[in-house]
């Protein structure tokens, strides 16, 4: 009997196996990698990937801990079981606070020690906007987002302010893991379109990524946050989260929309209409035109002139105008009205329209996932002849291949077509440059438009005589649309595939192959018969980077309290890139048959090839204690083909920690969640490809003689990695059930060792050499603060506020004592300005020439004229804002949904061209009028007419004599041409770049469940109305002050035949089966 008895007790102490599965309850999906522990031991496990468990207990009682990212934690009783299935619910609260960081890692933000910050798929397609890019605008403090108003334009992506000199600042975009280019074809196309020289803008590579397919987009901020990407992580990283199926499931989802858009009249020109064609001494001199026609020998305006100084409109006073010469016009040679025109160069522009369709698929079965997603976009610019098309596939799956043994592949083709994009800067094929600098308000732009569609003939307002019918300065501008046209392709493939294996319940190891191949095909035209020699340029290239990843993640509770994670790893990368660019030289033989071969000149093509070659080992860790503090560490150690082999490895890495305080105050029932982190970092930035050795450049050869030059730039063996060193120090809090909550950030970073350009001597042989040196300095703060002021079983009111302020300075640039660089130009404008680093000035301040001052005013010269400061290189602006900000609201009352984001960049100055010539050509409103005597201002000073500029006279007293507004010599206060010949005071077109936006506005309504379930098939219909950039609040007269002419460092604070911005209004409707 005893020997029984203690037989059952043996038995009963006996450890037993616990199996299960653990299921999501919002769809019974399994869930892996959640974590399983034996409550009050060490004893845990981690799901496999369909979900299941298996764990060792002691008979008896005992409670299973069960916690996952994103679901509430539940206590599970065991009892005498032995499969114990476990459903877990979401905890919208954690699902908030899962973010994705590097190298597509899911982790709760409590984890983390550095800033990120999210935006939800819902915001990103809110508007419909065909570039996403700018849905991000306001949405996250710390992105500064610039871009320009063309057709499928470039945008420049800058977190964190300016950190390289003359490398690129553009923050990394990483979609699945994958990391894709955001480059700029437009530079290698048009060389000098980065300094306002004119060409079409092909936008850049993030365009392409199909809205609807994204499910979340993390920005990661910091160099602690990013350091795990190496150098390319230097400028921060953008992470996208595409949609993928559900197990079990079967979903469709299709959305149908069209957006029209139009100009905001107050972001152009508004012009005087009071004087037409040509400069007024002209006709004071006696050297008008005359013209014999049918009404006999009349005046003949200055149609070979490109301005609006001339003689006053009469409506009797006949005049033979530039349409008097055309052939083909009703006008031909017959005198008409002296009036200004009816239709404006405002009509010039056309409504736009963008049609959006797209269908997405997802679904799954027990052990694999798919989702296939379509999105066909057909857009129609402003300008006649404008449109561009996308096809953007998107396929991806997850397939269980065994219990342990997981396979992932996506893969997204795009297709891009462009036909007639925008030209920039100062340029012939942009219209903006005629219209705001060079034009007379005599023209009509209906008039124009019939003489060219008449017989598709170059008849411009420009002639270059009465009796030669060719241009002189400007074509018709619809010659130039239809004519001297431009078409692109880009196809873009980036994809993957991934292996999961799990080696053991806290040990996974993963491996990915990343692609991402863009080819762009480009062609420019310029017809015979344009004002500028015909032409016809070609440019294909090729680039592509292969990502080779090997990861080991562990995931494990070393105790109750203590927790470890940590994911060690290497990455092989590799870029390639190959171009070729041909244009004829002298002109066309045969008109209009656009290629190489038809040149007059010899075609000597410039072709480049690149590779270069990364390759990496890191490591990341993190330890947790309670839930309440955690701590973590990286470092990662690259080789790189572009810097020199005593210099092409270098190592840097990260460590920081969080603070979780409402763990400690779980009692207070007024703090929902609160934490503290900081962190401190180093990262790493390669030189660029071809900066460590000198080569050869092949010019064009002299005669039947082959030449070779070296290059002005000298390259530089010794060179180093860029060092970027930064820390912060957070603090993040909600209260009231997250009622009310902020995230506030102040941080610090040193970019040093800058790769840059510095002058040396002639007798080199070379006027620059590439050098190690330089420092760059970022501060700044940042606050996102969401509130909840309002919610009831209807209704409910969500306020988001971003802010951001970064102060950027140029610690140092090269060299000491008499011998010392304090000024690094980036840019040289036309206009006589330039952006520059500047020794103990923010980065990209604007030099020109100032005003002369008397106790801080402008300084009035004898002759009414300002006076000019003796330097042309004095800083007169500052590109960097102030601070930047977001405001977005949203209201829901049952099944409406109403948005609006506000968005505003407040400081900065920039430069317009556009108003440098154009109010000296006496376009604008300001050169025309009466003036403060009620006489007309371009009546001579004698007869009372004349401006009175504001400022004062040398002797400090306030100015009070009257300045010619044309002269006899063509000196006006305005523009460049003033001062008795010389250019104008540059400061004089400084202007403030602050704007208010209303950015986005969306009104949803979700039809019920109740109607929708009787339409047959039907899970969900939402029918939304959308509007764009509907109003804007700026200083700066007659433009957008967001327009740009290009990415890049150089464009900032310089505007040249600017774009009007675009209003656009439509709708959408999304169904879900």
């Amino acid at each position: 009997m005893c020997f029984s008895f203690s037989l059952v007790l043996s038995a009963w102490a006996q450890d037993r196996v616990v199996t299960g599965k653990v299921t999501s309850n919002a769809d019974g999906s399994p869930l892996p990698g959640v974590n399983v522990l034996l409550k009050g031991t060490t004893s845990g496990t981690v799901t496999t990937a369909d979900g299941k468990y298996s764990l060792s207990v002691a008979n008896g009682a005992a409670v299973l801990s069960v916690s996952f990212i994103g679901f509430k934690t539940v206590d599970v009783e065991i009892g005498e079981r032995t499969i114990v299935d476990i459903g877990l619910d979401q905890d919208a609260t954690q699902l908030a606070e899962v973010v994705v960081t590097a190298l597509g890692i899911e982790r709760n933000k409590n984890e983390l020690a550095y800033a990120s910050q999210s935006v939800s798929s819902d915001q990103v397609v809110q508007a419909r906007n065909n570039n996403f890019v700018n849905s991000l605008s306001g949405r996250v403090a710390g992105l500064d987002i610039k871009t320009n108003n063309t057709m499928g334009g470039a945008t420049n992506v800058v977190i964190r302010g300016m950190k390289s000199i003359t490398g690129s600042n553009q923050a990394l975009f990483v979609i699945d893991g994958v990391p894709v280019s955001n480059d700029n074809q437009s530079s290698n196309v048009n060389t000098g379109q980065a300094s306002g020289g004119g060409g079409p803008d092909y936008g850049n590579a993030a365009a392409d990524i199909n809205p609807d397919n994204i499910a979340s987009v993390n920005v990661l901020k910091g160099a602690a946050a990013t350091a795990l990407y190496g150098s390319r992580g230097t400028n921060g990283v953008i992470m996208i989260t595409t949609k993928s199926g559900k197990k079990k499931s079967f979903e469709v989802v299709v959305n149908s929309g069209v957006t029209w858009g139009t100009i905001n009249k107050s972001t152009f020109p508004t012009y005087q209409k009071e004087y037409g064609a040509g400069y007024e001494n002209y006709i004071k001199n006696g050297t008008a035109y005359t013209y014999t026609g049918l009404d006999g020998t009349l005046t003949a305006t200055r149609f070979d002139d490109d301005a609006s100084f001339g003689p006053k409109f009469d409506p009797n006073l006949l005049v033979y105008q530039w349409s008097a010469l055309d052939p083909f016009s009703p006008n031909y040679q017959h005198a008409t009205p002296w009036v200004a025109a009816k239709n404006d160069p405002s009509t010039f522009y056309e409504t736009s329209t963008n049609s959006n369709q797209s269908i997405l698929i997802t679904g799954g079965s027990e052990n694999a996932t798919y989702k296939f997603g379509y999105t066909r976009t057909d857009e129609k610019g402003v300008l006649p002849n404008s449109s561009l098309k996308k096809d953007l596939f998107s396929f991806s799956t997850t397939m269980d291949l065994t219990s342990k043994l997981k396979l992932t592949t996506s893969v997204n083709y795009s297709v891009i077509n462009g036909l007639g994009r925008y030209g920039t800067g100062y340029s012939g094929l942009n219209p903006n440059q005629g219209f705001r600098q060079w034009w007379e308000q005599n023209v009509d732009i209906k008039e124009l438009r019939e003489a060219y569609f008449r017989n598709r003939k170059n008849v411009t307002w420009n002639w270059a005589s009465t009796a030669g019918l060719g241009p002189i300065f400007a074509d018709n501008p619809y010659w130039d649309r239809y004519e001297n046209y431009n078409n692109d392709t880009r196809n873009n493939l980036f994809g993957y595939a991934m292996l999961d294996y799990k080696l053991a319940k806290w040990l996974t190891v993963v491996g990915r192959v990343g692609l991402n191949q863009t080819s762009d095909f480009i062609e420019q035209r310029v017809a015979v018969g344009s004002a500028s020699t015909s032409s016809y340029t070609r440019f294909n290239q090729t680039s592509k980077e292969k990502n080779f990843d090997l990861m080991l993640n562990f995931n494990k509770a070393i105790t109750d309290n203590i927790s470890w994670r940590a994911v060690v790893g290497g990455n092989i990368r590799r870029n390639e890139n190959s171009s070729i660019r041909g244009a004829t030289v002298s002109g066309l033989v045969v008109p209009s048959l656009y290629t190489l071969s038809n040149s007059s000149g010899t075609v000597v093509p410039v072709e480049t090839y690149t590779r270069v070659g990364v390759d990496g080992m890191y490591i990341n860790t993190t330890f947790g204690y309670k839930d309440i503090a955690f701590v973590e560490g990286s470092l990662r150690q690259d080789k790189s083909t572009t810097l020199p082999n005593s210099n092409n490895s270098y190592l840097y890495g990260s460590v920081g920690g969080t603070f979780v305080f409402s763990t400690l105050l779980s009692s207070a029932p007024w703090l929902s969640s609160g934490r503290l982190r900081t962190n401190f970092a180093t990262v790493g930035n390669s030189a660029p490809a071809l900066s460590i050795y000198n080569v050869y450049d092949k010019p064009s050869p002299f005669g039947t003689t082959t030449l070779f030059s070296l290059p002005n730039t000298r390259n530089n063996a010794l060179l180093r990695p860029e060092k970027t060193t930064s820390w912060e120090v957070g603090l993040e809090a909600a209260f009231l059930n997250d009622r009310f909550g902020f995230d506030a950030t102040y941080y610090s970073s040193s970019t040093s060792d800058q790769i840059l350009p510095v002058t040396v001597s002639a007798a080199t042989g070379y006027t620059a050499a590439f050098v190690n040196s330089g420092e760059i300095q970022n501060k700044g703060i940042e606050l996102s603060v969401f509130a909840t002021p309002v919610k009831t079983a209807d209704f409910s009111w969500t306020v988001n506020v971003n802010f951001a302020r970064n102060r950027n300075k140029v610690i140092y640039l090269y060299g000491e004592g008499a011998g010392e660089v304090t000024n690094v130009q980036i840019a040289s404008f036309q206009g006589g300005v330039s952006t520059n680093a500047a020794k103990g000035q923010p980065y990209g301040v604007i030099r020109g020439r100032d005003f002369v001052y008397t106790n801080g005013q402008r300084t009035v010269g004898s002759d009414g004229y300002y006076m000019r400061g003796a330097s042309s290189a004095d800083i007169i602006g500052n590109p960097n804002p102030d601070w930047l900000g977001g405001l977005n609201n949203t209201f829901k009352y049952k099944n409406f949904t109403f948005n609006f984001l506000l968005d505003t960049r407040q400081g900065g100055s920039l430069f317009s061209l556009d108003l440098w010539y154009g109010e000296n050509t006496g376009q604008y409103r300001n050169s025309a009028g009466l003036n403060a005597r009620g006489v007309e201002a371009r009546l001579p000073v004698a007869q009372g007419g004349g401006v009175l500029l504001p400022g004062v006279q040398a002797d400090g007293s306030a100015n009070t004599v009257y300045a010619e507004n044309f002269d006899a010599n063509g000196n006006n206060p305005f523009g460049y041409f003033a001062n008795n010949g010389l250019s104008a005071v540059n400061k004089a077109y400084i202007y403030n770049a602050s704007y208010i936006k209303l950015r986005e506005v969306n009104l949803t309504y979700s039809v019920p469940k109740s109607i929708v379930s009787k339409l047959g098939g039907f899970k969900g219909m939402d029918v939304s109305l959308i509007g764009r950039n509907l109003f804007i609040i700026k200083d700066l007269p007659y433009s957008d002050p967001e327009e740009s002419l290009s990415s890049g460092n150089a464009n900032a604070g310089y505007q040249s035949g600017a774009y009007p911005s675009m209003r656009s209004y439509g709708f959408n409707v999304k169904l879900k089966f």
